[in-house]
């Protein structure tokens, strides 16, 4: 086996300089929510893979289910009936209340068939605008179009001219999304807490507000559920929790349990919009993939839901009791469930402190201009909370 420094070398002579100079690390294997790496030495995940790795690591049930599809099929194509694929979009439809799905194989190829389907039927309502409102320090992808709904001006400079004609207003803005959504419109789409843009909620009334608005003007509401769906916040759906019913819903991150799949879930009289040869993938719901999801979403049972619940606000609260510990270090903590993030006072580098608790062993991640992201495997323990925040207090009282 390879050690760290001839891996590192060959990943910097051979692969495209897109991820720039990583985390010193290559983890081996993992056990719940342990990794271990090339020297043997043990970390506590509270990353999750970018919030993928909801059930942690070793699952016997997901790793028996992976083994024994693997030696049956891995793929046949979407020329032919696929039961794991088929099974799985019952038990989403079920789980969402949901009439249709497509299954993709990523995140932003289910919010590219979300913007296409809503595209689609405005098409065929006659409607030649391509009109679409997304909010500010969104995140929705990295292909061209998922690019140009992502409300942050950055992404959007070298690509440009992006698809489609896109408005981006302030979240939580009641007014600007009065102004900005209307007839042209074909849809609004958004995350119900903005992960890369920041652990950023939502408010349930402001959620409610845009799909009033879309209602009113005929337009359809794609709630982008990438990372704070499959139970991440406490419930299946983070809508749920608004009561907040959208035309559209995209899943990823968690589906898989760290195989890569997408679903992107319509209301029937949406789906109904899109004909033979609209859309399609040569890999999107293939066997495997379809066969570890079924596995995962069968465990999102309430007494899973509970534990996050649970667990995020044993977390959240140790969070809260260290800012009031160190109000000068902390400006806010933020989040639902198991997707918290604890924003750092202004010369307080969240990047550094990510990197400070990786030399402890705590896998954490960062997002928008000066966030923690705290995304852990759902299996994570309150013995593996208090381990994380000792040494977080630790770090931010040397500061």
């Amino acid at each position: 086996m390879m050690d760290l420094e001839q891996i590192k070398q060959l990943d910097q002579k051979y692969y495209m300089p897109v991820f720039g100079e990583r985390q010193p690390v290559c983890f081996t294997h993992g056990e719940g929510a342990k990794l271990y790496d090339t020297a043997g030495r043990q970390y506590t995940d509270f990353f999750a893979g970018i919030a993928v790795n909801a059930l942690g690591y070793a699952d016997a049930g997901f790793v028996k289910t992976v083994s024994e599809q693997a030696a049956k099929l891995v793929h046949t194509s979407s020329q032919f009936y696929n039961e794991p694929q088929a099974t799985l979009a019952r038990a989403l439809c079920e789980k969402t209340g949901m009439g249709r799905v497509f299954f993709a194989n990523s995140g932003a190829e289910a919010n590219e068939c979300a913007v296409k389907l809503a595209k689609m039927r405005a098409f065929k309502r006659g409607k030649k605008t391509a009109h679409f409102v997304a909010l500010k320090n969104s995140f929705h992808g990295r292909t061209l179009l998922t690019l140009t709904a992502t409300g942050q001006d950055k992404f959007h400079e070298p690509f440009e001219p992006g698809a489609y004609n896109w408005t981006y207003i302030d979240a939580n803005d009641f007014e600007m999304a009065k102004n900005a959504i209307n007839a042209d419109t074909c849809a609004v789409i958004f995350e119900p807490v903005q992960g890369e843009g920041g652990v950023l909620p939502l408010s349930a009334e402001y959620m409610r507000h845009l799909a009033s608005l879309c209602k009113q003007h005929g337009a359809l509401l794609i709630a982008d559920e990438i990372q704070t769906g499959m139970g991440r916040t406490g419930t299946f759906l983070a809508i749920e929790g608004a009561q907040v019913e959208a035309d559209i819903v995209t899943l990823a991150k968690a589906l898989g349990g760290g195989l890569p799949i997408g679903a992107c879930l319509a209301k029937e009289e949406t789906a109904a919009y899109f004909s033979p040869g609209d859309h399609g993938s040569t890999f999107g719901g293939g066997l495997l993939a379809c066969a570890a999801a079924n596995y995962v979403v069968g465990r999102m049972d309430g007494s899973m839901l509970a534990r996050v619940r649970e667990l995020g606000q044993y977390l959240k609260d140790a969070l809260c009791a260290l800012q009031d510990k160190l109000p000068s270090a902390i400006k806010e903590v933020r989040g639902a469930g198991l997707m918290l993030g604890m924003e750092l006072m202004e010369g307080g580098k969240a990047a550094q402190v990510r990197g400070q608790l990786f030399q402890k062993g705590f896998i954490v991640g960062t997002a928008g201009a000066n966030t923690l992201r705290l995304v852990p495997p759902y299996v994570i323990s309150k013995a593996d909370v208090n381990a994380l925040l000792d040494a977080l207090h630790k770090i931010l009282m040397e500061r």
